[in-house]
Order: C-alpha cells, then structure tokens, then sequence
C-alpha cells in the first residue's frame, strides 16, 4: 500500500474516533435522530477505509495498527454509560441470580423469593421483571462468570468488548489461513455497529460471534469435532447460529453433529431443575416479537399482505414456506459443497437467508453477518449491516404493526435487494472481489 493510501487510511481512523466522540455527546443529550446522523457518517468514513484496506496483502504491521485504532475507538464508547439498549443490566441481574444459586429459568427478576437481591441500580433497569430468562446456557454461564468479577455493568461490558477483540484476533488469523488479505480484518474491527453494541450497549451477541469465528477457523483447521463445540456454544448463547450447521458439516462426517449434541445436552444439565421451565421467556419473546399467529414481526410477510392478491397470506403459510426453504438450503449447502465453495461462503448465505426470513428488529442481530463481509465483499451487506441502525426509530421491546415500522424496514431491505442483485450480476461477470 503506498503511503498516500496508509495516510488517507489513518485518517478516516482518525476522523471515526472523532466522531464517536460526538456520537457519545448526543447520547448524553438524549439526541437519538443526531446520534443516528452520526452513525451515518461513521458509515462513510467506514466504506472509504475499507475500500483503501481491501487488497493490500499480508502487512503485519498495518494489521497492528488497525487493531490498535479498533481499540481506540471502543475505549470512549465502553466507559459511557448504554444508551441504546437496558439489556445490559439483565445480563448482570441474572449473574447475580446464579451467584446465590437460583436457577434463572425458574424465577423471574420480580419473583417474592428474589426480593433480597434487588438494589437500587441494577434491578430497575431490567426490562420484562415478569419474564424469567431467554437466554440459552451458555450465555447464562457468562453472566455468571463475569458477575463472579464484579456485579456491575462495567465489568459486563469490558467482557463483551474482550469477546468483540478476540474475534478482531480470530478473524486475521483465519484470514491468512484462507490466504486473503489480513488487511481485511478491518471489515469488522472498524464497523461501527459492533463498536456501539457491544462496546456500547455490552450486548452477549460479541460471545455469540467469537464462538462462530472459532468454529469456522475448526473447520478450517479442519478439526470437525472442536467445530462443533464451537458452534454449539454459539447456539446456546442464541439460538440462532445453528442455522450454519449444514454449512460447516463434512458430508459424512460423524464428530461434528455428535460433539455439536453432546454439548448441547452438557450445558442444559445444570438448569434441569427448571423442568417445562427451562427454555424460560424464549416462547413468550417470539410472540413479544410478533412471530406468532398474527406473524406482525415479519417484515416480508408485511410486505406481501400488502399486494392485494396476497392481502390474506397467513402467518403459519409464511412459517411453512420459510421453513422449506431454509430446509432446500441446507439439503443443497451439505450435497453441493467443494472447494469452490469454501465453510465461510457457505455460512454466509445460510446466514443472510435466515436473516431475511426473520427479519430481525433490532441492530445487534445483523452484527454476525459483518463477519462474512472479509472473506467476500458485498455491497448488500455493507449496507445491511450499516443501515440497520434506523430499526433504532422504532421504540419499544414490544414490536406492534404499523406504517412506520414498514417504512423504516424498506428503508432497510429495500436498497440491500437491489445491491444483492448488483453483487450477484458482478459475480457471475467475474467482476466480483475475488478471494
């Protein structure tokens, strides 16, 4: 890279820092629409600097100095108090429930027999105080842990910024395993939307991406078995990650899905007390979210009922075809991978299908997919995963129907339709980044 590309580069660096600054000035103010401009600006600042970074090589050091700005930038964003999301102090509430040995998927936060460990600053920022935990086990087992540290959001969200580094460090080495560009690292460490999630708002999604990095670098290694393991602590920390289990799966392998269920049973022991429990809120959140009868919470299932041919599309027709499809998908990523078709390809399409058909409403469920972006540029999810920031404009845990979450969601969806078709055009033109 010459040294007028390291200089423009360092300094949209510079001008990021900057502006999280201001970003964190407006979140103070409580200025949600400026602190919204300023992420937008962030975004072009980021698109610039990962255009410069793209296709430099294998420069040790400039990888050092992109990791140490990715640092920089989260260091004023962690030591702010969170401002986008409470989810934070749940986190730390149910630690503290572990740590006296109450099982978090029996009690919820406003439980009488709770009533001795509420304080003044942790409990009345936990949301839903009726609902026990919807967090799978192995996020219970980090709460746990780092509660066992310090009880304070503080600690939560240092742990969560640790977890967001380690993937920094796990994707440039699984970068130089595949022989791309450790440069590339830059994709995720200086988007923006993990500086602010987990930085900021200490989501357990950071925990999430780590386990799935580590289990694409498993499978790279190739050690199926420890890919497993990975994966499955990514699914017990959501849910959400086993939808790449056809894509990591060795066509007749054995160790992978076996070492992914074992773990899977392993990690529920402890909470068995809970019994019928033991899924706790999860089935309560995905009507909370309107992926129930009504289906409100499906953006495209919003979108078709407004054609008026389809005006009366159900809810369970739309579960059926979306779970055919994500079936199709996984019958054709385990009998149609080669080498053309590399793990983190695979993943990513996995990934971005079952994105789509759910439709996530908030920011920090599009982090993962920043991921994929360093292996194999795509505009769509440049965009995606920049522009989710808007669902912010629709306040709120429960998600209800309306214009203006349809609006905001086409605001969305609708530019990253045109630019997946862009990206699928230049690829078959062969005009695509190459790996």
């Amino acid at each position: 890279m010459s040294r007028l590309r390291v200089a423009a580069l360092f300094a949209c660096g510079a001008m990021l820092i900057a502006l999280t600054f201001v970003g964190l000035l407006f979140q103070s103010e409580d200025r949600l629409n400026y602190f919204l401009s300023v992420t937008a600006l962030q975004s072009g600042l980021y698109a610039i600097a990962v255009w410069l970074a793209w296709n430099d090589g294998l420069s040790q050091k400039l990888v050092l100095w992109i990791v140490a700005l990715a640092v920089a930038v989260r260091v004023p964003v962690l030591l702010a108090p969170p401002y986008l999301s409470t989810d934070v102090y749940r986190y730390v509430w149910d630690g503290h429930v572990e740590g006296v040995w109450f099982n978090p998927y029996r009690y919820a936060p406003e439980d009488p027999q709770l009533s001795a460990l509420r304080d003044s600053v942790i409990y009345p920022q936990v949301a839903s105080k009726s609902a026990p935990a919807i967090y799978p086990p192995m996020a219970e087992a980090v709460f746990f842990a780092v509660a066992r540290v310090s009880e304070s959001v503080m600690a939560m969200k240092i742990a969560m910024t640790i977890f967001d580094l380690t993937t920094v460090m796990l994707l440039a080495r699984l970068l130089a395993l595949e022989g791309l560009p450790t440069t590339r690292v830059l994709v995720y460490a200086w988007h923006p939307l993990p500086i602010w999630e987990f930085a900021g708002s200490g989501h357990i999604d950071a925990a999430l991406i780590t386990w799935t990095v580590a289990a694409l670098w498993a499978v790279r290694r190739p050690r199926t078995g420890i890919a497993g393991v990975f994966l499955a602590a990514a699914t017990l920390t959501k849910i959400y990650p086993a939808v790449l289990a056809p894509a990591l799966y060795r066509r007749w392998g054995w160790k992978m899905p076996a070492f992914f269920a074992l773990t899977i049973a392993v990690a529920y022991l402890p909470f068995f007390s809970a019994g019928s429990q033991i899924l706790g809120f999860l089935p309560g959140y995905v009507g909370q979210e309107g992926f129930n009868a009504a289906g409100a919470g499906f953006y495209f299932l919003q979108l078709l009922r407004e054609l008026p041919a389809l005006a009366g599309l159900s809810t369970r027709a739309y579960q059926i075809m979306g779970l055919v499809a994500l079936a199709a998908l996984a019958a054709w990523l385990v009998l149609r991978r080669d080498a053309d078709r590399p793990p983190y390809r695979m993943a990513a399409i996995a990934g971005v299908v079952f994105t789509l058909l759910v439709s996530p409403h908030y920011p920090w469920y599009f982090v993962w997919l920043t991921v994929f972006i360093c292996f194999d540029r795509s505009f769509a999810l440049l965009w995606l995963t920049n522009a989710c920031v808007l669902l912010y404009l629709n306040t709120g845990y429960a998600f209800l129907p309306s214009n203006q979450a349809l609006a905001i969601q086409s605001m969305i969806y609708g530019p990253f339709v045109a630019l997946a078709l862009i990206d699928l055009w230049c690829h078959r033109a062969h005009i695509a980044p190459r790996s």
